[in-house]
């Protein structure tokens, strides 16, 4: 982040985090904004990594669960980084442009996702990787008012395209790369611009009526919808499986890290635990067990507080059940219940089963 837009921030409200992470802008607004407008989110501490070179897409294809040799500029999709027994690493968004692909990671991960990569680059592979986290700013628009702020603003939008595709546009003067997807399930748009233009840009949205809100609702609404993150539902202790995270996963495609695991898990239907919302009592610290009656099923991940209640997320035995079943964690209660960013099910030789 530069101090130009660091100052802006800070006049329209922003406390930070020791990383100088924009936690919130001391109003409600926000969330408001979200349901029935439009929010701004600063994503810049997110992870970019850059991959070029001429083998990018077999390699990306081989690394990860998403399929990419078929894929063409333009185009985009989440994909999750898994070890080679299938345990998850990191979920990540994919941008094709024709030189390059974009990965965007979470946040803390560009680095370990640089080295896992390096180490399955041999001499003759054409790969090549840049890390290029803090030269470029990220902002996340959120909300069903996206696209008519956006309109607003002169900018030129695609219609009828899928999440993660994304183009160049014009933004009152600066080139930027608008793709369709917020990180989030509300509709929304993402910017990938150089982080010269971030103070411009910023300042145009809020004062075309975006809301500008902070990491703070950022979690609040990861738990609420589902987003897995690292270091809470993205361990070595699970798989993108149980994570929920199958619409990022191809089951046509061949070889890939991990593969052989997921095949195996998909085909006999061996998913032990799954991931889960619940909706709690009272505050729990993550860790803690889940429990029906006196049995444990399994294990609180993260929690927030919203205004109405706090909402969890948890691994639970998929034998134990799902949305509707009663559980308690710590001294809170919970019902478990479905959250949207989430899908879950076995792909057979006929249809999806749930």
């Amino acid at each position: 982040m530069t101090q130009a837009l660091r100052d802006l921030q800070q006049r329209q409200g922003a406390t930070f985090s020791s990383e100088g992470v924009p936690i919130t802008f001391g109003s409600a607004a926000g969330l408001e904004a979200v349901e029935t407008g439009v929010a701004l989110f600063d994503r810049s501490h997110w992870g970019v990594l850059q991959m070029s070179g001429g083998d990018r897409l077999r390699f990306i294809h081989n690394q990860t669960t998403n399929t990419f040799t078929q894929r063409q500029p333009g185009e985009g999709c989440d994909t999750v980084f898994v070890t080679s027994t299938a345990r998850t690493i990191d979920l990540t968004t994919v941008y094709l442009t024709d030189e390059a692909l974009l990965i965007l990671t979470s946040p803390g991960q560009d680095q370990r996702l640089m080295d896992w990569m390096d180490r399955y680059i041999f001499p003759a592979d054409q790969v090549s990787l840049a890390n290029l986290t803090g030269t470029m700013a990220i902002f996340s628009l959120v909300g069903p008012g996206s696209r008519a702020v956006l309109n607003k603003l002169g900018v030129e939008l695609a219609v009828d395209v899928p999440t993660g595709h994304h183009y160049i546009v014009d933004f009152k003067g600066v080139t930027l790369r608008l793709a369709l997807g917020s990180g989030l399930s509300p509709s929304g748009y993402t910017l990938l611009l150089a982080m010269e233009d971030a103070t411009s840009v910023w300042q145009h949205l809020t004062d075309a009526g975006v809301i500008p809100a902070g990491e703070s609702l950022w979690q609040q609404l990861r738990v609420q919808q589902g987003r897995p993150a690292p270091e809470h539902e993205l361990t070595e202790d699970y798989n993108p499986l149980e994570a929920g995270l199958w619409d990022a996963i191809s089951f046509d495609k061949g070889c890939y890290i991990g593969q052989e695991t997921i095949a195996r898990l998909n085909t006999y239907q061996g998913v032990k635990q799954q991931l889960w919302g619940i909706q709690l009592s009272g505050t729990v610290e993550p860790g803690e067990a889940i429990f029906v009656g006196d049995e444990k099923v399994g294990l609180l991940t993260s929690v927030v507080e919203t205004p109405s209640e706090f909402r969890g997320l948890g691994y639970i035995r998929t034998k134990a059940g799902g949305a509707g079943l009663a559980v308690s964690v710590g001294a809170a209660k919970g019902l478990v219940v479905n959250v949207p960013y989430l899908a879950r099910g076995y792909l057979t030789t006929n249809n999806l089963t749930v």
